[in-house]
């Protein structure tokens, strides 16, 4: 029977001193996350309060209403960008899923001359600012023609060296005896990744998956710049839209960010135990 993470001598689950440090832990959690939720409380107040200005709007609102909701999907066309949103996201998930883990496995796994110089210059570009780069890549998707399309929106983002760099900690930490194994059963070298690396790596590819989801969801940066129509723009670049529009009107611009954030938290809060676990098992392996 394994031995509990409190049992250990010098530990003490009881007297003053160990309720006094566990209210001031809880204590402070509790604190930080109330501090850190009230910004997005304050803006569904906001959404929720029918023709807010600034002086009107309370935490709690006292008659609550989905007007500006309402009149955000009547008069915007949400429907639409929330359709790019889902596949920019959605399309830059799955290749950096793809793509990450098989580089991860290489770099991992395979012997060949040069991996470790490899893999330090793919660590090595995550210094790299995006603002360096940013004109060459626009310069070459216009020579393609593909301004303005989903293929120039999900194209750059399809690798992350972030994510290569998390599987391969994750790949190196697995037994090199499985591979010998299916080797000897006669799996070849993408067998032996698929069947039986890839599903010990469901940590660490569900912690990349949330990871680039989020990150891509909220990006505004590069959807501004490669989208030049309102059909094509993403939920951020939408709120920009909407703000300028409605500089005056704080429900419906509340409103929208709304309908940016929750999709997000509802994903983070429905797998937040496979990134941390995720975390755990891959970030801190050498």
């Amino acid at each position: 029977m394994g031995r509990s993470n409190y049992d250990y001598p010098g530990y003490e689950r009881g007297g003053a001193g160990y309720w006094s440090r566990t209210t001031l832990l809880y204590g402070s959690v509790t604190f930080g996350a109330l501090l850190w939720s009230l910004p997005f409380w304050w803006m569904l107040s906001t959404a929720l309060t029918a023709n807010p200005t600034g002086g009107s709007v309370s935490l709690i609102p006292s008659n609550p209403t989905f007007a500006n909701f309402e009149e955000l999907f009547a008069t915007q066309p949400v429907g639409r960008w929330f359709f790019n949103t889902i596949v920019f996201a959605g399309s830059v998930t799955a290749f950096n899923l793809v793509f990450d883990s098989l580089a991860g496995y290489a770099l991992a796994k395979i012997e060949f001359v040069g991996r470790e110089k490899l893999f330090l210059l793919f660590v090595a570009t995550v210094m790299v600012p995006a603002m360096v780069t940013l004109i060459p890549v626009y310069v070459l998707l216009s020579e393609l023609e593909w301004v303005n399309t989903y293929q120039g929106l999900i194209a750059p983002l399809i690798a992350n060296p972030l994510g290569i760099f998390l599987l391969r900690q994750h790949f190196k930490g697995l037994p090199s005896a499985l591979g010998d194994a299916a080797a000897i059963d006669g799996c070849n070298e993408f067998q032996t990744f698929y069947k039986v690396y890839l599903p010990l790596a469901k940590p660490a590819l569900a912690t990349l998956g949330i990871y680039t989801f989020v990150t891509t969801w909220k990006n505004f940066e590069w959807p501004l710049i490669i989208a030049s129509e309102e059909a094509m723009y993403t939920l951020p670049v939408a709120l920009y839209a909407v703000r300028n529009q409605y500089f005056t009107e704080w429900g419906l611009v509340m409103a929208a960010a709304a309908v940016i954030v929750l999709p997000v938290i509802a994903v983070f809060m429905s797998a937040q135990r496979y990134f941390i676990r995720g975390m755990t098992l891959s970030g801190m392996k050498g």
